[in-house]
């Protein structure tokens, strides 16, 4: 008997529904069958594709870095394998990830915060690569890389790390190589660099960053579900080593010429001075020590964040090399410049004689002698070798400030020398223009007299004033110094040969730099340098002092000194009537203080070892502290 619903049988109704549910199952069959066969048939081979890609990728391959060698082939700069820790924020979880870091400190004994900052500072996305820790020893990059799936995103590399032969020696000239900024991403992306790459960051590193880099080159790798690199399947482009630097420095005079700064420095207390040796007739640099310095290894290792706030707060600034980055009052040396105008404008000539006094007046104004005393009538070898201010002061008052500040350019004052390193500073040349500009007010005769002994506003870099004087030295030539001598492309040959730079001649006549030569040669001879005449090779120079900073209770200046020395192509037995001189020295001792002038003391100790001077020469007395002006 039939259940009716609505007038409907029960029967019917059940039969309807159930062909309905039937309906909708064909349906959604059909469909899924027909996207499925859509997939894999129609666009197959589109998405395997697809999939491949995500288990393979295409990564740089990079170059191996250039060398760098001193002047005789001593290898400076090489290459040596380490590892490197790295993380790719993709591929860690963030649910995991003080975890992860957590773990990676402790195997990596580091502190967590730093790790994070790291990662948290990317300059890439988040999937390149972030290096967190580099130079990790084996054992524990054996340990991170066994960790696995305990590390999601950490990655372990093998790259070449750095290594400088003689650390601290040369730091200054050749720098180190670090990370890659987030500043300076966008501007290197377009060049192949990575995030996680490193580059030139100072010194020669820097300077010659292109030539040393070379060229990335690209391998398909594939990966597995973690991100992990399981095999290399094929280079497609080869990496092209970058190419090597030759300089001009040679190994030994720079250790001769540290361990005499050193010597000075230790014996006096200094905690900053510089030495530079030149060949005057290229421009070629052979040493530049600039202390105190730094460790070079420490950054290519990865200095901690500890170590280098330690560097950047210290005030004898060891990260700047003060032979080019910062510029002194240049003192006595000086008078270089106002000798050289003189005689070239013809306010005097080489017999003029011109009366030195304990002072000169200038209204109020006492402008003193540094002894206090004169030498009565001086012609310019007299003025020169004893160093008068007073006979310089009249010299300054006859040329004026503009014609000063002409012959001071002339020598390559006030500009940059174009030394192929970085961060050079230009110094400051007075006149009344420069004044005019700077301070609103035209330049005072008093001015111009303390401009002419090296003083007020006059500033210069240790080079700029080696420089000048190899420009005496070599009969009035101004080159361009240099620190790298060619440039050798990874397959030997030389891709960039040494060739001397001139930056102008100077436009004075051969016979007043004779003369200033003879002059420079009176300063060793009349003993204003104490027993320097003594050595067995000639040498002709000039001292100076130069006072700043705050006086003392007594109104004293602290003052550093300096000294430039040169001797002829034969150092026994040549002549400084010729202009052929293949060696120029220059120490500069800041705030030395002391009874004699200690950079002379430097350089005289300089040429002891690099002439083999068995007999000692040095006079320890002269660097006795004291506070009052020492010989000019």
């Amino acid at each position: 008997m039939n259940t009716y619903i609505d007038g409907k049988p029960l029967s019917t109704r059940r039969f309807s529904r159930y062909l309905v549910f039937g309906l909708i199952v064909v349906f959604a069959v059909g469909t899924l069958s027909a996207r499925l066969f859509y997939l894999q048939i129609t666009n197959g081979t589109e998405y395997a594709a697809i999939s491949n890609r995500q288990r393979t990728v295409d990564e740089p391959i990079p170059a191996p870095r250039g060398y760098i060698y001193d002047r005789n082939g001593r290898l400076l700069v090489k290459n040596v394998p380490t590892f490197a820790v790295k993380i790719r924020p993709a591929d860690l979880p963030d649910a995991r990830r003080d975890e992860v870091v957590a773990r990676l400190a402790a195997l990596l004994r580091m502190d967590p915060a730093e790790i994070n900052g790291t990662i948290d500072g990317n300059p890439g996305s988040a999937f390149d690569l972030v290096r967190v820790a580099q130079d990790v020893d084996k054992r524990t990059a054996q340990l991170i890389s066994e960790a696995g799936f305990e590390l999601p995103g950490v990655d372990v590399a093998v790259e070449a790390r750095r290594q400088y032969t003689d650390g601290p020696l040369m730091s200054q000239l050749l720098g180190y190589t670090g990370p890659v900024s987030a500043e300076q991403l966008p501007d290197l992306r377009d060049k192949g660099y990575q995030p996680d790459d490193l580059l030139g960051k100072a010194g020669l590193e820097a300077e010659y960053e292109t030539a040393l880099r070379g060229t990335y080159g690209v391998q398909t790798v594939a990966r597995d579900k973690t991100g992990r690199r399981t095999q290399v399947l094929q280079t497609v482009k080869d990496a092209v080593p970058g190419a090597s630097l030759r300089l001009t420095l040679d190994s030994k005079t720079q250790r001769e010429a540290q361990k005499a700064l050193k010597w000075a420095m230790d014996k006096v207390g200094m905690t900053r001075g510089v030495v530079i040796a030149m060949n005057p007739q290229t421009g070629e640099i052979l040493a530049m020590v600039s202390l105190p310095t730094y460790d070079n290894n420490k950054f290519a290792r990865g200095i901690s964040q500890t170590e280098y706030k330690k560097l950047l707060k210290n005030k004898d600034k060891p990260l700047l090399n003060h032979a080019i980055q910062a510029h002194y009052a240049p003192g006595s040396t000086y008078k270089l410049v106002t000798g050289t105008g003189g005689l070239a404008d013809r306010d005097i000539t080489e017999s003029t004689r011109v009366l030195t006094k304990p002072f000169l007046t200038l209204g109020e104004t006492k402008f003193y002698e540094w002894n206090h005393r004169g030498w009565g009538p001086c012609d310019i070898y007299c003025g020169f070798g004893h160093s008068s201010d007073t006979f310089f002061y009249q010299i300054a008052g006859m040329l004026g400030i503009d014609r000063l500040a002409y012959w001071a350019r002339q020598y390559g004052f006030g500009e940059k020398t174009g030394v192929d390193l970085p961060g050079e500073v230009g110094g400051i040349v007075p006149d009344n223009a420069w004044k005019q500009e700077a301070l609103g007010a035209p330049v005072f005769p008093g001015e111009t007299y303390q401009a002419g002994i090296g003083q007020g506003y006059d500033a210069v870099t240790p080079l700029q004033l080696i420089n000048a004087y190899s420009a005496l030295a070599n009969g009035g030539t101004l080159y361009r110094p240099q620190i790298v001598r060619e440039i050798v492309g990874p397959d030997g040959k030389v891709v960039r040969p040494f060739s001397r730079k001139v930056l102008h001649k100077l436009k004075v006549n051969p016979s007043v730099l004779r003369v200033m030569r003879e002059a420079a040669r009176s300063t060793v001879t009349l003993r204003h340098t104490y027993n320097l005449v003594d050595l067995p090779i000639k040498i002709a120079g000039k001292s100076g002092t130069a006072e700043f900073g705050t006086p003392d209770a007594q109104g004293r200046l602290p003052y550093s000194s300096f000294f430039v020395g040169f001797t002829p192509k034969d150092p026994r037995n040549g002549s400084f009537e010729n202009h052929d001189s293949r060696l120029i020295v220059m120490a500069f001792a800041h705030d030395s203080r002391t009874k004699g002038n200690t950079a002379t003391e430097i350089v005289k100790y300089f040429f002891q070892l690099h002439y083999g001077i068995e007999k000692d020469y040095r006079l320890p007395e002269n660097l006795e502290r004291t506070n009052f002006y020492s010989n000019d």
